[in-house]
């Protein structure tokens, strides 16, 4: 098979969340631990920092890495979801993993994969780990899924375990009060190895400290002990609180002697975080005049921050392009938007999309009023045709609609 070919089985074979929802969802890590068995145990290999959280894991992944490959480090990255193309899951130095050995890694294991029922993330978590050991990076940051506890990448023993914060989200999987997705996420705490919690409340430090003092864990709540930041290039004042956590993780690792990461480095690498690792989709602009912004954030508290974020910015009319998948909670998300904004409504382009007449419907009864359009394409060019120079145009709600405009 060709890499279009492969990455077409890997979509239609097997079960992923991001296509399927619950179905893909395993509660249990013994594929995880066979699977691992398998490729002679690349989880036990090499170091790691392992990134779990609500909101800000993906930033607060990138960020290290670009941090640590100004420090001259060989850096393995592995992120979820993709925006555009499924190899952006798996980079070195921010360069993506070869089309070539994504082919030959899955021809290899199909076998396996379909001996043993293996899940799509499961399945990229292996390519990843693999990836990074025949590469031979120095350290490889590693973001989790979905929860902690009994998520596929929770097999390695990281330097350090990072929680950067707890929302209601996913509550179908883990649970639905703070403190039950509080215990799943202090999953990945290890015994005698630092966690660096980002945000917190007092309902979750609570199972926070419970867990690491289980574990014999020395515990860091970033917020507390980090009293400056610095500048970064991924924009948006909810950043503030990813960058403390940023610099609490990496003054553990230059206390453990086995990293040496400069204050240089550090400044450098959050000043250089899209060049480095080519993240994109926080609080990216695409354009000025009018000026528009896509940021993926998806959940109740991601949501929040941005459009706060928003209502900093100086503007005459705001636009706001939006899409939902079918399993969020609408009552939960609709009220945090503004009711003064025109409205694009549309689907994404996934089998998880909520039909956009479905959602303009819900967004009647909260004040969101708008237009129905059949593509999330169409939606940003009816909001672009509308909006004047001054205006605002905003693009989110869903990874997959921020995906489709990028």
């Amino acid at each position: 098979m060709n890499y279009q070919e492969t990455i077409n089985w890997m979509f239609q074979q097997l079960p992923m969340y991001q296509l399927q929802g619950a179905s893909a969802y395993k509660k249990d890590l013994s594929n995880t631990y066979l699977w691992m068995d398998h490729l002679k145990n690349p989880d036990k290999a090499m170091p790691f920092i392992h990134v779990a959280g609500t909101n800000g894991k993906g930033s607060t992944s990138h960020m290290l890495a670009s941090v640590l490959q100004e420090a001259g480090y060989k850096v393995g990255l592995y992120t979820s979801p993709h925006l555009k193309d499924f190899r952006e899951r798996i980079r070195i130095n921010g360069k993506v993993i070869s089309e070539d050995f994504v082919c030959s890694f899955i021809h290899e294991n199909q076998r396996f994969f379909e001996a043993n029922d293996l899940s799509f993330f499961e399945m990229s978590v292996g390519l990843a780990l693999d990836y990074f050991l025949k590469e031979a990076v120095d350290i490889a940051i590693i973001e989790v899924g979905m929860g902690g506890r009994l998520d596929a990448t929770n097999t390695i023993t990281p330097l350090v375990s990072v929680i950067t914060n707890i929302g209601l989200d996913h509550t179908q999987f883990l649970g639905n009060t703070l403190a039950v997705i509080a215990q799943e996420k202090a999953g990945i705490i290890k015994p005698n190895t630092a966690v660096v919690i980002g945000e917190y409340t007092l309902e979750t430090k609570k199972v926070f400290q419970s867990v690491a003092q289980e574990k014999q864990a020395a515990i860091y709540f970033a917020a507390d002990t980090i009293a400056q930041t610095l500048p970064s290039d991924l924009l948006g004042d909810y950043q503030v609180n990813n960058i403390k956590t940023v610099l609490q993780t990496l003054a553990i690792i230059n206390q453990q002697n086995k990293f040496v990461v400069s204050d240089t480095s550090i400044k450098k690498g959050l000043l250089k975080v899209v060049q480095n690792t080519s993240l994109q989709g926080r609080w990216q602009q695409l354009q000025s005049q009018p000026k528009v912004i896509a940021d993926t954030a998806h959940n109740k508290n991601g949501l929040e921050l941005v459009f706060n974020q928003v209502q900093k910015e100086n503007f005459k009319q705001l636009h706001v392009v939006f899409g939902v998948v079918q399993d969020k909670n609408l009552d939960e998300i609709l009220p945090i938007l503004p009711t003064d904004a025109i409205y694009y409504f549309s689907k994404p382009n996934n089998p998880r999309g909520l039909e956009a007449v479905v959602l303009s419907q819900k967004a009647r009864r909260y004040g969101l009023f708008g237009g129905v359009y059949d593509s999330v394409a169409n939606a940003y060019a009816a909001a672009n045709a509308r909006a004047d120079k001054e205006d605002f145009i905003y693009i989110g709600g869903s990874t997959f609609v921020v995906a489709e405009i990028l």
